[in-house]
């Protein structure tokens, strides 16, 4: 899915359009404005929209793994059930566990398939639906992003705190746990490391906002932050984050991958970057090893 020849003016407007700032109609409208070579940008718009079937790297029957869907308690969170896809290696285990949040659309094909590919490196993971309790991922990320608007954010994130600690204490799970997400799920990873404390030991937060530095004293995880090169909102603290770090002893590591836009990692749209995104995921699989065998 990656295509380098997309003028970057529909780029950000395809990242307007992701982060809910603007609606898919105008996302259209204003690339069929912008003329590149003379034509219009329309058919370049459409094609940054994702294709889930071609960018399935991990089958859901592959005999690497088993993959099955969860019911479990998640008191305080947005109706107190919460749901996910949990994909366990092949054998008894007990493996370190990873939990894989989520964009701001609820558990698309895309994250489960992110899911797999962990437990295919060896981890129990889960992939929480942050929407289930107001019916889960409808299908399409339109809707998903819409229907996530409407939660009541604090309740979410608690609901992630639920899933954490739910896949931490696992029968599977060897009690050693990590986070990793993309875009919402990296500022959810960011906040899970303040919120857990010690109950974390490693996150590997994607191109995600950072969380308050007054709270970054509460993080004993490590960490690796990931960030895309071309991601202004995003990007615009990675300093304070840095200071914080530093100043609170945590022991992290920052990635900056050249040449990436924002959701560099996700291979079903355009703005995959193959070389980046492959770097990313050894990096980040090599630091949930080092940290939560």
């Amino acid at each position: 899915m990656q295509n380098h020849n997309v003028d970057k003016r529909v780029y950000h407007l395809y990242d307007e359009y992701c982060h809910g700032h603007i609606t898919r109609r105008q996302f259209f409208e204003r690339a069929a404005a912008i003329t590149v070579g003379g034509i219009s940008a329309l058919t370049l718009a459409e094609a940054l929209l994702p294709n889930y079937a071609e960018a399935q790297l991990i089958s859901f029957t592959d005999e690497r793994i088993k993959g099955t869907y969860v019911n479990y308690p998640s008191p305080g969170g947005t109706s107190g059930q919460m749901r996910g896809y949990l994909v366990k290696p092949a054998g008894d285990g007990p493996f370190p566990a990873v939990l894989v949040i989520h964009e701001n659309r609820g558990l698309n094909p895309h994250i489960e398939d992110v899911a797999r590919r962990a437990a295919v490196a060896g981890f129990l993971a889960l992939a929480p639906d942050g929407l289930f309790p107001i019916g889960g991922y409808p299908g399409n990320d339109d809707d998903g992003r819409a229907m996530q608007a409407t939660l009541d954010q604090a309740k979410l994130r608690q609901d992630m705190v639920n899933s954490a600690r739910y896949l931490k204490a696992h029968e599977h799970s060897n009690g050693k746990l990590g986070a990793t997400g993309f875009c919402w799920g990296g500022a959810t990873t960011n906040y899970l490391a303040v919120a857990l404390g010690p109950e974390l030991q490693a996150g590997v937060p994607f191109y995600g906002g950072a969380p308050d530095s007054a709270e970054v004293n509460k993080i004993r995880a490590a960490m690796m932050i990931q960030y895309a090169e071309d991601d202004e909102r995003v990007n615009a603290s990675r300093e304070g984050y840095e200071a914080a770090l530093k100043a609170n002893g945590v022991n992290y590591q920052m990635y900056t991958y050249p040449g990436t836009l924002h959701g560099f990692h996700n291979n079903s749209t355009p703005r995959y970057n193959a070389e980046a995104a492959d770097l990313a995921w050894e990096r980040t699989v090599a630091f949930f090893n080092e940290h939560l065998s």
